[in-house]
């Protein structure tokens, strides 16, 4: 007794190389479902080719050009600096506006240091001291501000440290109470970004084409009723990448804005349109930078600055895609591939792994049986035929 393949005409039982099974499916139900309606595996092959754009020709490395410029004006008022005036030029650094600036939002100040000989601050490691001995002559650490030059001096009514040689007066060591920039939130970022996808000779910028001169000075981006202003308000960002104006304006922090082009060129340019998202990368961010003049007595000076604020890395990517006769064929010729390894697999998952194994077997092969021998009780002896006669012409 052998088992066959039922032919193409004989009921078949519902085994997953013709239908997938669907829950509320019983013996007997012909591979319906709940339903009634059988789903077939060539769903994969129409996925691969139809939503993930199977059929297009790719470019996932766009040419990137990126221009920022900042707006807005803050006015300060502090002891060491008087009453001042911050523009673009005080407040943003590098100035040329790249795809990474710095915004700056608070800051101390030393002003009108010189190079001599003061005592170290006491915040600084190794700094304090009783006598000489402490303060080793030539000795420099990773945070101090100068060489010892091996003496302990008074630094004020509490604290004795080491004298150094450098910059005098030392930098406080001060915490900010208060962001004294506090007016940065309601400065606007310009990003204008152009994307180049040249497989396909294609280029878009973020900018819209537009007549009106007083575009971009009026709106502002937002994304349900502005998504094509590239004008961002510089408070509306931040709260976007998840992070609270005041406390990144008071020790600073980085925000990480992300543009991302999907283009489909079948389409047209259209379909082409830049989707930004933003994130807060750090909750802390400084550096110092001075400013330094000659005195009329020929000694150089300089104000160190503290700078608090935050920085934008902003960062851009995409990919377009265009109708191609090879990656049509390819995908093609791959969802067909799976398709023989899903029947193969499935085929053995209900013959030998599922429950109802037996009744696959049923329904997929039929018995076939020997054929019976017919019964002979007499043997006839076979007897030979007479000679053909010769042929005999007239």
């Amino acid at each position: 007794m052998v088992g066959v393949p039922k032919p193409m005409g004989a009921q078949q039982g519902p085994w997953l190389s013709d239908v997938w099974p669907a829950p509320g499916w019983e013996p007997g139900g012909h591979g319906r479902g709940a339903g009634g309606a059988a789903r077939s595996p060539s769903v994969l092959p129409s996925w691969a080719l139809l939503a993930k754009k199977g059929y297009q020709e790719q470019d996932p490395d766009p040419q990137v050009s990126v221009i920022t410029k900042l707006k807005g004006v803050s006015v300060t008022q502090i002891e060491e600096l008087g009453n001042r005036l911050w523009d673009v030029a005080d407040f943003v650094k590098p100035p040329q506006g790249e795809n990474v600036f710095f915004l700056v939002t608070n800051f101390l100040v030393t002003p009108e240091q010189v190079q001599g000989r003061c005592p170290e601050h006491p915040s600084i490691p190794l700094a304090n001291c009783w006598a000489d001995q402490d303060c080793p002559e030539g000795e420099t650490g990773t945070h101090s501000h100068g060489i010892k030059t091996g003496q302990c001096v008074v630094f004020n009514g509490t604290h004795r440290t080491c004298e150094i040689r450098g910059w005098c007066p030392v930098e406080s060591g001060a915490v900010p109470v208060k962001p004294l920039l506090l007016q940065a939130e309601n400065f606007t970022l310009f990003i204008k970004n152009t994307v180049t996808f040249s497989k396909f000779n294609f280029s878009k910028s973020n900018a819209l084409d537009t007549q009106d001169p007083t575009y971009f000075k009026l709106c502002r981006y937002d994304p349900r009723s502005s998504p094509a202003c590239p004008v961002f308000r510089i408070g509306d960002l931040v709260a976007a990448a998840g992070g609270v104006f005041e406390d990144l304006a008071l020790l600073g922090g980085a925000v990480g804005v992300h543009i991302r082009w999907d283009c489909d060129l079948d389409s047209g340019s259209a379909d082409c349109r830049p989707q930004y998202s933003f994130q807060l990368q750090e909750r802390s961010y400084n550096f110092r930078t001075a400013t330094h003049w000659w005195e009329s007595s020929g000694v150089e000076a300089r104000s160190l600055l503290k700078l608090y604020g935050i920085r934008f890395d902003i960062l851009v990517t995409g990919r377009a895609g265009k109708f191609g006769l090879i990656p049509t064929l390819i995908s093609l010729g791959t969802g067909a591939a799976w398709l023989g390894v899903i029947t193969f697999l499935c085929d053995l998952l209900l013959l030998y792994v599922d429950g109802e194994a037996h009744f696959y077997w049923r329904s997929k092969y039929e018995e076939a049986k020997a054929p019976k021998r017919t019964a002979h009780p007499e043997q006839t002896e076979l007897v030979p035929a007479p000679p053909r006669p010769a042929f005999q012409g007239p």
